[in-house]
């Protein structure tokens, strides 16, 4: 098969040769092409026309004068040249050129090529008299109808079932059009006529608009009269009627516009959804406007109404500059009443939430960075709002923030400067903790006396230091002085100056020492001046700058110590390894009693006492943001073991390159102790014991600490400075202790031929995402608002697959956690903790889900906040149905919407929310 190459306008010109040519001339046939038949030939007549006077013959009689114009026109015009490009076409199995019919008849995988102007069919028939094409497919041998024809024009393309084409004024006729993915979107369209008036509209009848892949039998469409088409632009339409499985229903408009430009949203209204509580009645919740600002950021403004008179406010903004940076700011207010003014237990309060998301590009500077992740708000603003029901957020008593700018001054000695403020937030007491701001200066460490080439060696070599500067404005407040001038009076401002040095050197080859020194200037702008006034202290706040300097050194020793027990050769085991990390650690720190005053206060055991007798030690700087110094030395003595239990053992998998595999047996058993020297009393400090034990490879972990005392309790349950052994009790006594494990489910697990690589089952465990915990062990969120909460979308890139109605194999998952703790400091001999808490879900079938998370709490018998999750995927829909069976809580959500962001808001959203009263 050969391309071959015809200019229309040249067949054009050899209809209109000359009249002068009187011999006929016969186009040259195709080489390739059939050959064409006689009558097929194009004969072109000699045209003949009179010349007057000089057609006669003149007698020498004739009085008749001649005259011959200098100018003759001729009485056919020259038809204008209307093609501007040369027409390409190509076929399978023939192409044949009629030239008594001036066409070209292109059979089998035909294509004909225009310009910017594609088109693809089983059969094409070329007019070079009217500039014309028509494309159709053709039928095989069983009759299927296949080659439909495909017209493509730079990125549109439209798949009809015939067309036909003018290449002069470049408009057509589509019979059975279909456009998939108009520019992009999501929407599919089906029409049986459509005419093509240039290139960027088209006008249809009778259109099925749609989201499903199946245009020939759609689960559901918009069918439409009327349509204008255009383009990566819009798509408008006259009377508009929504079909499911081809049953009309009488959802429909007048009129409609579907907005279809890739490379902009745009503007437009957002439907809110209806609903009913007991505390606020009717509802429209999530209704607002959407703004198409710019290419870079956008803006969404929605809102929440109830009949009571509360109402919610919401703006969210997108924003991106690529290779730069991009992000996330969201605001939301909501007014509460609760019952009816003039009640008894009416109530009004006011909650907001801000959230702010920033991420800098890796390329976009290299010497700078700016983030934000911001989580600021009211305390109870999950807990009381009824539009904002994330699982993690809700169980969630912690919230923190954090806005930074760092910088790195490069050269000989880089300097890294960042300025930042931060916010920590506890949902229960409702205690703000805000820096604003907070700067911090690093000089990276010095080697003053290294070597200009080579390594290090030795203890002068090894000797380094470096600089750093931290300075906090610090306040501490609640929910109701948030940003208020008794919060801002409040504020504790504090500068921290630090040079530590250290060396390290080798002893002996196989013992590491280190030793250490540092130096601190602590400087703050309040202390505090007290005073005895009878028999009460009265405390002064003192505004200025002061400041005291403390400095304290340090030495360790530490080596790793390898144990082996080999096997016999051919065992299952080959070797046990055991990795001892051992180390001892000295440190001083002398008395800074130069900050300390005394009072002296009458015996606060005798109300009747007036002269003081009792001594109290204050300093200036208690109370301030980095305290105040110790007024007692400090020399103690550090002890710390560190174990590592490893074995070699014969791999199951056969064809595994070696034959044995390593496992841990246990890992990182530590025991930690101090031993102060300078303690008159009680110098031990209690032994801490941690460590993990896996009993399963990457999937079972048990985790555990405990706390170990040797000393014993008085009656009082305080520490007393004698051995609990001597007071009748045992060796240790155990002043708490901690254990927790979790572990994942899956079919796959009980499988023949399952997947030996455990980490892409964690993965494939996460079917419901979680707020607020990475291991999703809560499950989904039951999100309310409508949008996603975790089921599984529909993947775009994935192959269609065929789908079964059920699975006989079901897959599933279950994460489980189990958690105990044990509380004994002070012969409480309770279990502070215990419970056990999973979450899993299983698929029916390929588009069926069911989810839920669940606990129960074994110290206080009873379930922990329960919800459960079911998702239908109706391939262009989906269904959710969320609900928390009981609890203060509980409440139930239905959504069944389209899919995609275009027909997003055609949707059924019924809800209950949670009743306040409870």
């Amino acid at each position: 098969m050969q391309t071959k190459t015809v200019h229309l306008s040249l067949l054009i010109c050899l209809s209109m040769l000359c009249p002068f040519l009187m011999t006929a001339q016969e186009f040259p046939s195709n080489n390739n092409a059939i050959p064409a038949s006689k009558e097929d030939s194009i004969k072109i007549k000699a045209i003949e026309q009179p010349l007057d006077a000089l057609s006669r013959k003149q007698t020498p009689n004739d009085t008749t004068r001649v005259v011959i114009d200098s100018v003759r026109t001729d009485s056919i015009k020259v038809k204008k040249e209307a093609l501007t490009d040369k027409v390409t076409y190509k076929a399978t199995d023939y192409e044949r050129i009629s030239r008594s019919k001036k066409k070209i008849f292109l059979y089998n995988e035909a294509e004909v090529t225009y310009e910017d102007i594609q088109i693809n069919a089983g059969e094409i028939i070329l007019d070079y008299e009217k500039n014309t094409v028509f494309a159709k497919g053709v039928k095989d041998s069983s009759g299927v109808y296949t080659q439909i024809p495909v017209f493509k024009q730079g990125d549109n393309e439209v798949v009809p079932d015939s067309i036909k084409f003018n290449f002069d004024s470049e408009k057509a006729l589509i019979y059975g059009s279909r456009v998939e993915g108009a520019n992009g979107q999501e929407i599919n369209l089906k029409s049986e006529i459509s005419k093509r008036v240039n290139d960027s509209v088209v006008f249809m009848s009778n259109v099925k608009i749609t989201t499903s892949k199946n245009l020939d039998d759609p689960e559901y469409y918009f069918y439409a009269r009327k349509v204008k088409f255009v383009p990566g632009q819009k798509l408008v339409t006259g009377l508009t009627n929504m079909y499911i499985a081809d049953v009309p229903t009488p959802i429909g408009l007048p009129f409609a516009f579907f907005p279809l430009d890739k490379q902009q949203s745009v503007s437009g209204f957002i439907i809110p959804s209806p609903g009913e509580t007991r505390q606020r009645g009717y509802f429209l919740q999530n209704g607002g406007y959407y703004f198409a600002l710019s290419d870079y950021y956008n803006l969404a403004v929605t809102g929440d109404y109830y009949t009571n008179g509360s109402y919610a406010l919401r703006a969210d903004s997108d924003y991106r500059l690529r290779y730069r940076f991009n992000g996330r700011l969201s605001f939301n207010f909501e007014k509460i009443l609760a019952s009816e003014r003039g009640l008894p237990d009416f109530s009004e309060s006011n909650t907001y939430n801000i959230r702010w998301n920033h991420t800098q590009d890796a390329k976009a500077s290299p010497n700078s960075r700016f983030s934000a992740s911001v989580n600021l708000g009211s305390s109870n603003f999950f807990q009381q709002s009824l539009n904002q029901s994330n699982t993690g957020n809700f169980l969630t008593n912690n919230f923190s923030s954090s806005v930074s700018y760092s910088r790195t001054f490069t050269g000989k000695t880089p300097v890294n400067v960042t300025v930042a403020a931060t916010h920590s937030q506890n949902s229960q007491t409702e205690v703000i903790n805000l820096t604003l701001p907070s700067a911090q200066v690093n000089v990276d460490r010095i080697f003053p006396f290294a070597p200009k080439s080579g390594s290090k060696k030795g203890i002068f070599q090894n000797i380094n230091l470096n600089y750093s500067l931290r300075a906090n404005n610090q306040y501490t407040t609640t929910d109701s002085l948030f940003f208020t001038s008794e919060m801002f009076r409040d504020g504790r401002s504090s500068i921290q100056q630090t040079i530590p040095i250290s060396t390290n050197f080798k002893i002996a080859k196989y013992i590491s020492a280190t030793l250490s020194a540092n130096y601190t200037e602590n400087t703050v702008f309040k202390t505090i001046d007290q005073r005895v006034e009878g028999r009460e202290i009265v405390r002064d706040t003192i505004n200025g700058i002061d400041s005291y300097r403390t400095y304290g050194t340090s030495a360790s020793l530490g080596t790793t110590i390898y144990g082996f027990f080999n096997f016999k050769k051919g065992s299952k085991i080959e070797s046990i390894r055991h990795v001892v990390r051992p180390n001892i650690g000295i440190s001083y720190t002398p008395a800074f009693d130069q900050f300390f005053e005394t009072l002296l206060i009458p015996d606060p055991n005798d109300p009747t006492a007036i002269e003081p007798t009792e001594e109290v030690e204050f300093s200036r700087f208690d109370g301030s943001p980095l305290g105040a110094p110790s007024n007692r030395k400090n020399a103690s003595l550090s002890l710390s073991l560190s174990n590592v239990v490893e074995a070699k053992v014969k791999d199951k998998d056969t064809s595994a390159t070696e034959e044995y595999r390593k496992i841990t047996l246990l890992r990182n058993l530590n025991l930690r102790t101090a031993y102060n020297i300078t303690a008159d009393s009680l110098r031990l400090a209690p032994i801490s014991v941690s460590g993990a034990i896996p009993i399963i490879d990457n999937k079972l972990e048990i985790n555990f600490s405990a706390g170990l005392d040797i000393y014993a309790l008085n009656s009082n349950n305080r520490r007393i400075n004698t051995l609990n052994i001597n007071n009748g009790g045992s060796l240790f006594r155990i002043t708490g202790a901690r254990a927790n494990f979790g572990y994942n489910f899956s079919s796959k697990d009980f499988e023949r031929n399952k997947d030996k690589n455990r980490e892409t089952d964690r993965t494939q465990n996460q079917t419901f995402a979680a707020g607020g915990r990475p291991d999703n062990l809560f499950g989904g969120g039951v999100d309310i608002t409508g949008n996603s909460n975790g089921l599984p979308e529909d993947d775009e890139d994935q192959e269609e697959q065929e789908v079964e109605f059920y699975n006989f194999k079901i897959p599933w998952n279950l994460r489980v956690s189990y958690e105990v703790s044990y509380v004994n400091s002070a012969r409480q001999n309770n279990i502070g903790s215990h419970s056990l808490v999973f979450s899993g879900d299983i698929e029916l079938g390929k588009r069926w889900t069911v989810g839920g998370s669940s606990g129960y709490d074994l110290a206080n018998p009873g379930f922990t906040f329960t919800s459960l999750q079911f998702g239908r995927d109706l391939e262009s829909w989906n269904l959710r149905f969320n609900w928390v069976p009981f609890s203060n809580r509980s409440s139930w959500n239905f959504f069944i919407g389209i899919k995609g962001n275009l027909l997003r808001d055609i949707k059924y959203d019924k809800r209950r929310a949670p009743d306040e009263r409870l």
